[in-house]
């Protein structure tokens, strides 16, 4: 039965943004295991295309990317329609305080997290943001 004021993680679109094809994959991983659908993208320009033409329900953003990066992605998205999507910012780029807190600042931005990600970490806050339940577990897993 579903509980009321959760949605299905399974209605759920994520779209994953980072130019390290080993780390798109390992979120794809978090991400589909959490029960919601992935979208990725390795640059800024396809994230752009991609958020505005499939409007998701939130955006993982890498802040280091080609073809636009993570800083432009993140302005131009607040300027469209695009801008009511939430983004959880994730970087490996060690940021001081004064960064940091100025990205946690940004209008869209929900999340801030350093790499190397805690994936137990995202999918909860996934879960939390997106206002879903997260997928029953077999014992054992």
């Amino acid at each position: 039965m579903e509980n009321p004021g959760f949605a299905s993680s399974a209605d759920k679109l994520v779209l994953i943004v980072d130019d390290e094809k080993g780390i798109r994959e390992l979120l794809e991983i978090v991400v589909r295991r959490e029960g919601f659908r992935a979208e990725l993208s390795e640059d800024g320009e396809d994230a752009l295309n991609k958020a505005r033409t499939l409007s998701p329900d939130i955006i993982i953003l890498d802040l280091m990317l080609p073809k636009s990066g993570g800083f432009e992605v993140l302005h131009e998205l607040q300027a469209e329609e695009t801008a009511n999507i939430p983004i959880i910012v994730i970087t490996g780029r060690n940021m001081d305080r004064s960064t940091a807190d100025m990205i946690r600042r940004e209008a869209n931005v929900r999340e801030y997290i350093e790499k190397p990600l805690k994936t137990e970490v995202l999918a909860a806050r996934l879960h939390q943001l997106l206002k879903t339940r997260p997928p029953a577990r077999k014992p054992g897993k």
